[in-house]
């Protein structure tokens, strides 16, 4: 039994995976709109996020459909954080899509009808419908059950009350099995959709509270409901607009969304849809909810895609398109022409253009103060400084990649807090783009295939200028 090792206990609360932009939970912005210098997982970029949030207000206040944002800088400079701190800053009902431009060329079908899908997965419908309710507080339940098994179905008596007025209700098979698997009892306070039967567990009643000396953290006390048992309700569903396509294109209706099978969706049918929405508008029904779509790597679209792109934004059901790329003058991809971030001129045209700063040495340290954090990596103010020279020369994603790699030098020598010694030797394993670059060039000539294309000098400057 003594060496009998025992499991170690993990705390299964938080599961999810850190990822390189996990530690983001919004643009860090005041009321005022003013960016705070270190806020919500954001550190530096105030002009940057200042433009995003006027935006962001823009699209709350819905006075803002069919435009375009670019977000243009070096690499490592932020882009992607800024689009996803404005997905955090808008909450659940605004629906948010996200693509890199290169996914286009990959998907199983065409590439307009992927933007196309992409577009429609960043319009929100909000679907208003009235539902007749029964709302109180559980005063009995009796159920008579038959004294022969296999004889009469069970019925039964369901006595609610409000505030007001109490109610018997005559209860039939399914009701009595529905209130036996919320586990309903008397001094629930349940709410019963009459049209479709099911039935919602609201809480327990505040006048029954002192029934147990004792209650689970999960139990909730509610007022007992006022007015009429029987009400009418507003129930609000949210869908976009890409999910009402499917479900109206295959015979597997919303079964179609989990497994992916989406396919190709026929102009006519969205055309029916769209017709549809028009006229729950009208009735007050449903109401348009414009979205954010963000494409990532824009400069991977070609001119078609482009083209596309033009004519989508003209459409009233547009969203707000989110395009970011870290291309200076370049080509743009399927023609021989260049132009400024590989984009068309016609469509840079329509584009609000936001431009982000390379991070000054002290926003690097505060950016990697939070990522050790979120990695829940423990390093003394030595390491850091030495990691923060690191991310100046060499770049921040890469001092980024060695705080775990460093943890985990820490925890082979047995420490607990990473030292400057624990940088050192994860910096000697793991080479950055200026050293693994410069390593080429001294061994060129032992590597297949190699050829240099230009002189040494012009090579060490493009190097240079992709770091910076």
């Amino acid at each position: 039994m003594a060496d009998l090792k025992l499991s170690e206990t993990r705390d299964l609360t938080r599961i999810e995976r850190i990822g390189a932009h996990s530690h983001i939970r919004g643009l860090g912005l005041d009321s005022a709109l003013e960016a705070r210098v270190v806020s919500e997982g954001m550190v530096g970029q105030t002009s940057a996020r200042k433009a995003a949030g006027v935006i962001l207000q823009m699209i709350k206040e819905g006075k803002i459909a069919g435009r375009a944002v670019l977000l243009a800088g070096q690499p490592g400079t932020g882009k992607t954080a800024i689009a996803m701190g404005m997905a955090k800053s808008l909450g659940q009902e605004t629906p948010f899509a996200m693509m890199a431009g290169s996914e286009l060329f990959s998907l199983e079908m065409s590439k307009t009808e992927a933007l196309m899908q992409a577009f429609r997965k960043a319009i929100g419908v909000r679907i208003k419908e009235e539902n007749e309710v029964i709302e109180g507080e559980v005063v009995e339940i009796q159920i008579d059950r038959p004294a022969v098994a296999g004889g009469v179905s069970k019925t039964g008596k369901l006595t609610m009350k409000t505030t007001e007025m109490e109610t018997v209700y005559e209860l039939g098979a399914k009701m009595i099995e529905a209130l036996g698997k919320e586990k309903v009892q008397s001094g629930d306070v349940i709410a019963i959709d009459k049209a479709s039967g099911k039935i919602s567990k609201l809480g327990r009643s505040f006048s029954r509270s002192r029934d147990y000396d004792a209650v689970g953290s999960q139990t909730k006390f509610v007022q007992c409901p006022d007015g009429e048992l029987q009400k009418r309700k507003e129930v609000v569903h949210c869908v976009s607009l890409h999910e009402i396509d499917v479900i109206n294109s295959r015979t597997q209706g919303f079964l179609a969304l989990f497994t992916g099978d989406t396919g190709e969706i026929r102009s006519e049918v969205r055309e029916q849809i769209d017709t549809k929405v028009a006229e729950w508008r009208e009735e007050g029904k449903a109401e348009i909810v414009p979205g954010v779509l963000f494409i990532d790597e824009v400069h991977m679209l070609d001119i078609e895609c482009f083209s596309f792109l033009n004519r989508a934004l003209e459409n009233e059901m547009a969203p707000i398109l989110v395009v970011a790329t870290n291309r200076g003058i370049t080509t743009i991809r399927g023609t021989n022409y260049k132009s400024p971030h590989g984009i068309p001129i016609d469509l840079l045209d329509r584009l609000l253009i936001i431009t982000t700063q390379p991070f000054t040495e002290d926003e690097i340290r505060k950016i990697l103060d939070i990522r050790c954090q979120e990695e829940d990596v423990e390093m003394s103010d030595d390491a850091k400084v030495l990691l923060t020279k690191i991310g100046v020369e060499a770049s921040l994603r890469y001092a980024i990649h060695l705080i775990t790699a460093a943890a985990l030098a820490c925890q082979k020598r047995k420490g607990n807090i990473v030292e400057m010694e624990d940088i050192s030797r994860v910096y000697q394993l793991f080479l950055d783009v200026k050293r693994s670059t410069q390593y080429l060039m001294e061994y060129q000539n032992q590597y297949m295939f190699s050829e240099i294309s230009t002189g040494e000098g012009d090579m060490e400057q493009e190097v240079t200028a992709m770091q910076s």
